[in-house]
């Protein structure tokens, strides 16, 4: 068992750090009046962002934060890191975009990305660029396993999140993006995703073997379970927007053997999961499986730059020149970036840093819960984290997530919910990440949980 930390509650800061100052205040009126009202993190994190350094992000009115959000996951080493801006430096002054046409920095990336695959894959895998974002490579994955198949139809589960492009969005299960947008793409069937703690078949703990798995395998098996074979499977192994979810192992081993005996692609979803963010390069190395098709982008660069790819098995190669394209695949300096960044994760041990400072954060986390009556659950791998609350008096758990995000942001913690009613307080900090920036985040934690515990009690309007 780690030990926990030994930090002080946070005191109550001088300045309330989750009301923007005059400077921000403009930014952030000005961009209400120009910007698309699909916006979505300025809303619940009023910070206009001036400059940031490895965890922490300074507003235009100098006021410094610690950033547990970092760009949704995808500044896997933080903000600029010094190796990964030298390597982009360089690279700018070569060749930057380049479509698809080789590069010596493109090969080098798809030799190093190959290279992290599990040595029984490697010979047996291409890699394909998708356009910028990890939706692309959704799309991309799918439909390759239509044509290597020529099958329609697909499963996901219930929980995911893939994306927010046609078929990406299909495959995504919360409902409220999907309200006033008909036709989406047919053929999608949803299937429980093993969250325990909300068991979906409404089981007992302890009588829950993975019953979901089943339920799924016997549909697929039965030859008047209704649904017919599908193109794919496409299966997150830690739910990210689902609310930080692990699938259970045995869970995955089932789905992962019944695909196999079945012949049906097993596209594993690592855009938020990837890139060393689970304490290994993918978070399918964890669970002993050998997935068909991984899609990966957000921690790919290590930067933020836009890159997005799948790895296939070489016997679904089966799409014709011009399949899937798009203008931006070829970005050299996400290339040159990447590269930089998994010769950090090799010189500094990056993946045991992630899994020590996630079992660290983790046990400090459920230390935090058995002393609140406003957390129900904490869950995660390496250091994709989160923290389930629950309902408080006439308060309900959606309501005290929002508070307790923004009494962190006060205290100068950026942190992002979701989950069913985005009641889930969700860690996404830097791998990178020093002890002394988690226990100052801890801390942070502490005395949110505490002032949103007092507030309740007190019957202090939100």
């Amino acid at each position: 068992m780690p030990t926990l930390p030994t930090v002080a509650v946070a005191p109550h800061p001088s300045e309330d750090l989750s009301e923007p100052g005059p400077l921000g205040a403009a930014l952030l009126a000005r961009q209400a009046h120009t910007d698309s009202n699909a916006r979505t993190y300025p809303r619940r994190l009023p910070v206009a962002i001036a400059e940031a350094s490895g965890s922490y992000v300074t507003d235009v009115d100098g006021r410094r934060y610690i950033d547990f959000l970092s760009g949704a996951g995808v500044l896997a080493l933080g903000h600029n890191h010094p190796d990964l801006l030298a390597a982009v430096r360089e690279q700018l002054s070569t060749f930057v975009h380049g479509l698809d046409f080789p590069t010596p920095v493109r090969a080098e990336f798809t030799r190093r990305q190959l290279g992290m695959l599990p040595a029984r894959l490697r010979d047996d895998m291409k890699m394909h660029f998708s356009g910028p974002t990890g939706a692309d490579a959704v799309e991309a994955a799918i439909k390759l396993c239509k044509k290597a198949t020529g099958r329609g139809t697909v499963v996901a589960f219930q929980g995911s999140y893939h994306g927010s492009t046609h078929a990406a969005m299909s495959l995504t299960s919360e409902a409220q993006p999907k309200e006033g947008l008909q036709n989406l793409m047919p053929g999608v069937h949803f299937a429980p995703y093993a969250y325990c703690h909300r068991c979906p078949l409404s089981l007992a703990p302890a009588s829950c073997s993975t019953n979901c798995a089943d339920l799924l395998v016997n549909t697929l098996r039965d030859t008047h379970g209704g649904v017919q074979r599908p193109a794919a499977i496409i299966l997150e192994l830690v739910q990210g927007e689902g609310g930080s979810i692990p699938a259970p192992v045995e869970f995955v081993h089932r789905i992962a053997t019944m695909a196999r005996d079945l012949d049906i692609p097993l596209v594993v979803d690592e855009v938020q999961t990837g890139c060393g963010r689970t304490g290994t390069w993918f978070a399918f190395e964890q669970y002993g499986i050998d997935p068909d098709v991984v899609v990966a982008s957000k921690g790919l660069s290590g930067l933020g730059l836009p890159v997005s790819m799948i790895m296939y098995r070489r016997r679904l190669d089966t799409w014709a020149p011009g399949s899937h394209i798009g203008t931006f695949r070829g970005n050299n300096l996400a290339f040159a970036s990447a590269n930089a960044y998994l010769d950090v994760v090799e010189r500094d041990g990056l993946l045991a840093h992630v899994r020590e400072q996630g079992v660290y954060l983790l046990a400090a986390l459920r230390a935090l819960g058995a002393g609140s009556p406003l957390v129900g659950d904490v869950r995660g791998r390496g250091l994709m984290l989160g923290v389930e609350l629950t309902g408080y008096g006439p308060a309900g758990a959606a309501e005290v997530a929002t508070r307790v995000q923004r009494a962190a942001l006060r205290r100068g913690l950026i942190v992002e919910i979701g989950g069913r009613d985005d009641c889930v307080i969700r860690l996404l900090p830097p791998l990178n990440v020093s002890r002394h920036t988690v226990d100052e985040a801890l801390a942070v934690l502490r005395a949110a949980f505490a002032d949103v515990a007092d507030q309740l009690r007190a019957g202090v309007a939100a």
